[in-house]
């Protein structure tokens, strides 16, 4: 009996990796910029809330260590990446690999480096490695969130829409119709 061999992993092409970027292994020491970064990304949407900064500083904690435990527990071979640039972390990319997909678990980047074009590359990147694959790319969005408008940019549809969110997918013009998401579920 042999087993099947581990898909490829996607890795950034050399157009990213010669400006600088990386992709690498997420680090227990990595934890503080991962705080950090999580909590960059939940800004806009708590700073009404009439909560002192030291409450949504631990409220943040709370939900950032509830993310990461149920990103782990509950997706099985998930690759947790750092991006980097010149061996700076600024960003993450989460990626679950699936028999006819990569599902983009999470993605986010310091807020430093967002709309400078990094994401777009690196989304145009995993859609040439998936397309070369003949696999789709997944996503869940949030239904307020302003990388609704970026993903459709892409290419991205939506395919469900469930309460706060927006499963969105994209798939490479060639792919066969019985590999599309519904026929994973």
């Amino acid at each position: 009996m042999t087993d099947d061999p581990a898909p490829p992993a996607f890795a950034l092409p050399i157009a990213l990796l010669s400006e600088g970027y990386r992709l690498r292994p997420e680090r227990e020491d990595d934890t503080p910029f991962l705080m950090q970064l999580y909590a960059s990304t939940r800004e806009a949407e708590l700073a009404p809330v009439p909560w002192t900064s030291e409450i949504k500083q631990t409220f943040l904690a709370n939900q950032f260590r509830a993310q990461r435990h149920h990103y782990r527990t509950f997706i099985d071979g998930c690759r947790f990446d750092v991006i980097e640039h010149d061996s700076q972390p600024i960003g993450r990319l989460y990626l679950d690999h699936r028999q006819t997909c990569v599902h983009v678990v999470d993605i986010a980047l310091l807020p430093a480096w967002r709309g400078q074009g990094v994401g777009t590359a690196i989304f145009a990147a995993l859609q040439d490695w998936s397309r070369a694959r003949s696999l789709g790319v997944g996503i869940f969005v949030e239904k307020f969130s302003p990388a609704l408008r970026f993903y459709r940019r892409l290419g991205f549809t939506a395919v469900a829409d469930q309460d706060i969110v927006i499963e969105m997918e994209w798939w490479p013009d060639d792919a066969p119709s019985d590999t599309r998401f519904a026929a994973q579920a």
